[in-house]
């Protein structure tokens, strides 16, 4: 202490502007001694104090470091913090000095016992000390390292003060000290390590051949525990306590008026200081020692812990040695570090390697650590981490989410990239869907190039011709706008793909309703009186009515499009292993009134076919039409639910399905027994057979 106030003293940048000073006790390692030492101490009591030439004005004692023991430390702190004097030990550890409302004006530092034990029952054949085992040296003699050795424990931090050993070698007799026990102590310590006394000697001595001490003894040979600077522990804290002090009392010297942390901004003036206002500067404290600790106090008063660890080595002559092979520390950014020198560390085994254990064995990456109840932290499960996660390293203890576009492999070590889904080119089902769908196109030409070649004959004149090719070349655009399904969802594909099929599908129904509404009308026009029926049913009048239904279905498209349009999206909800991409609708409603149109133009189809099912033969067109929409409502009627409840791609091929089904369906019905009958029976290709089949109906 005495060193490092007198360092401070001759720092220009630290407390340039006043002196410190010491006043030395002795407890006597007695706890009436300490406390009434302490007490006269603060009450301005004592009458050894001598001034400097230097110093000015009244002493003021500021703080107290020490005491060294916890028991002293309790009842000395208990009633200093009633007044808030300051009271820095340097080697009081028992916890309980932490309670902030008994202690508020104590701190230390030396790091409490709560931290040194980094509370678990080990036994067997390796040790671990605390910090109390490492200091006694009993514990270290030779007859106990058979079952001592190789115990590692913790000490408190040594550390280096510079100039300590060039201040102890300027010790003399003959130097002015502050009081006479200060002259006393510096005398024992000179009679014992020079083996002399000053005189007057006592009876006896200069007569058995002994010497007096001169005062003039040379320290720099000398060799003994109170010169040996290399293992400062306690004296380390001492010297950090000072400067705590010190450094407190720094900042609030420098503060500057009405900038200040007390009541009205105002500072703490030396004239008129009071503890507490220092108390909340040594609260505040934080600087870095010389030997690169940093030392600043927490809520309750505890230094930054920082232990040596210590290994007790059993020599090959029988000796020990307690030698440094590590350190345990606490970080603000990763907590209580540890950091070992394995290769110093001795075991006290034959193999002389560090002891397994024997309760679990390393969790591997792609598992993680699950303690186990009521036993030892070493005993742990090594549990597989769940899918989505991994661990990449040894002995986690919880397992890492994948990012979002990856999963985890089998094994769970690494995140990998999902797999993409979607109705693909490539795959065994989109092949098939696409080859269904262009041979769908191919026979809708093939019909279109028969019915073309053979407009002129009877059974084509009698279905109407024209609305028979608008209805083929409608039918090759539904088969080939199920293409549009499959591939991958781009942009464009989304947003034409439900347009294209709405729009070919209104084209289809609506020629087949208005090929319906002829057919009564031609009936009805045979009749007596029914021949006006025909002026609305022209040429003009048909292609104006698909042409109007149509419209309507390009303007629901044009709304849902611009309002809400569909748009690729990656669906992870299905499979957490996969990226299902598909189209979202953008608005359901739209796709709703899109299907509900083409289902409000089927339903009119079949009804009015329906209603015209028993006309004569030569206009049996009806029940073919009623017979194709009895098919096509059904398909689409099943569609609906077996669309919601297919995951995945899967959906893009039920819709797939259906426009082929229902396409194929037309096809077949509407168009399959006039090619029979072109190819395969022309004599039934004849007016008169036609009519003839007409009559006997």
């Amino acid at each position: 202490m005495a060193f490092a106030i007198d360092e401070i003293n001759r720092n220009s940048e630290l407390l340039p502007t006043m002196t410190l000073g010491y006043s030395l006790y002795d407890n006597c390692a007695e706890l009436g001694i300490g406390f009434r030492g302490a007490l006269s101490l603060v009450n301005g009591q004592e009458e050894q104090i001598i001034l400097d030439d230097a110093c000015a004005g009244n002493p003021l004692v500021l703080g107290i470091v020490g005491d060294s023991s916890s028991t002293r430390s309790i009842a000395i702190s208990s009633v200093l913090g009633l007044y808030r004097v300051p009271m820095v030990s340097y080697f009081a550890t028992c916890s309980c000095l932490t309670d902030r409302q008994k202690y508020p004006s104590f701190f230390r530092t030396i790091p409490s016992d709560a931290f040194q034990v980094v509370r678990q029952n080990v036994t067997g054949l390796q040790w671990m000390a605390s910090e109390a085992w490492t200091a006694a040296a009993v514990l270290q003699t030779p007859h106990l390292m058979p079952y001592l050795g190789g115990t590692l424990g913790i000490a408190i931090r040594h550390g280096e003060i510079p100039g300590l050993r060039e201040f102890l070698l300027k010790i003399s007799p003959t130097l002015h000290y502050n009081n006479s026990y200060g002259n006393s102590m510096v005398n024992q310590f000179w009679e014992f390590t020079f083996q002399c006394r000053f005189a007057p000697a006592p009876p006896g001595w200069l007569e058995s051949g002994r010497a007096l001490c001169t005062g003039q003894e040379n320290l720099q040979n000398v060799d003994n525990e109170f010169l040996d600077i290399t293992n400062l522990r306690p004296e380390y804290n001492v010297y950090k306590a000072v400067y705590a002090l010190a450094y407190s009392l720094d900042d609030m010297l420098r503060c500057k008026p009405g900038r200040g942390p007390f009541s009205g901004n105002s500072c703490g003036a030396l004239q008129s200081l009071e503890p507490w206002q220092l108390v909340y500067y040594l609260e505040r404290v934080n600087f870095t020692t010389p030997f690169g600790d940093q030392v600043s106090f927490d809520e309750n008063g505890d230094v930054v812990p920082i232990y040596d660890v210590m290994n007790w080595l059993w020599l090959p002559d029988g000796s020990t040695e307690v030698q440094n092979v590590g350190e345990v520390k606490e970080s603000a950014f990763k907590g209580e570090e540890l950091i070992l020198d394995e290769g110093k560390i001795f075991w006290n085994f034959d193999s002389k390697k560090p002891p397994r254990s024997v309760c679990s064995e390393s969790c591997p990456p792609g598992t993680h650590m699950v303690r186990r109840k009521g036993e030892p932290k070493c005993c742990f499960d090594c549990i597989p981490c769940s899918e989505g996660k991994i661990t990449n390293k040894s002995n986690s203890f919880e397992c890492t989410s994948c990012p979002e576009d990856f999963w985890s492999n089998p094994q769970r070590d690494h995140c990998v990239p999902k797999k993409t889904e979607f109705l693909s080119y490539h795959e065994p089902l989109g092949i098939c869907l696409a080859a269904t769908s262009l041979l769908g196109t191919l026979i809708c030409a093939v019909v279109l190039g028969i019915f073309f070649y053979h407009r002129r004959t009877p059974i084509i004149r009698a279905s109407n011709s024209e609305l028979s090719f608008q209805l083929l070349l409608s039918l090759k655009l539904c088969f080939l706008c199920s293409l549009l399904f499959i591939g991958r969802p781009r942009l464009w594909t989304c947003q034409l793909r439900h347009a294209a099929f709405g729009i070919s599908f209104v084209l289809c129904v609506s020629c087949i309703l208005v090929k319906t509404m002829v057919v009564l009308a031609v009936f009805k026009a045979s009749k007596p009186g029914g021949g006006a029926s025909l002026k609305w049913f022209g040429v003009t009048q048909q292609r104006g009515t698909v042409l109007c239904h149509t419209s309507i279905q390009a303007a629901i498209c044009t709304i849902w499009l611009v309002s809400a349009s569909p748009t690729p999206h990656k669906n992870t909800q299905y499979q957490n292993d996969k990226i299902v991409y598909e189209c979202a609708f953008g608005s359901t409603v739209g796709f709703a009134v899109l299907l509900g149109y083409i289902g409000v133009l089927a339903f009119l189809s079949f009804l009015i076919a329906f209603l015209a099912r028993n006309l004569p033969d030569s206009f049996n067109e009806a029940k073919l039409i009623t017979f194709s929409m009895l098919i096509f409502c059904a398909v689409w009627v099943a569609f609906v639910p077996v669309y919601i409840s297919s995951p995945g791609n899967y959906a893009d091929a039920v819709e797939v399905f259906a426009i082929l089904a229902s396409s194929f369906g037309l096809l077949i019905t509407l168009f399959g027994s006039k090619c029979y009958i072109i190819i395969m029976r022309p004599e039934l290709n004849t007016k008169k057979a036609i009519m003839g089949r007409g009559s006997k109906s």
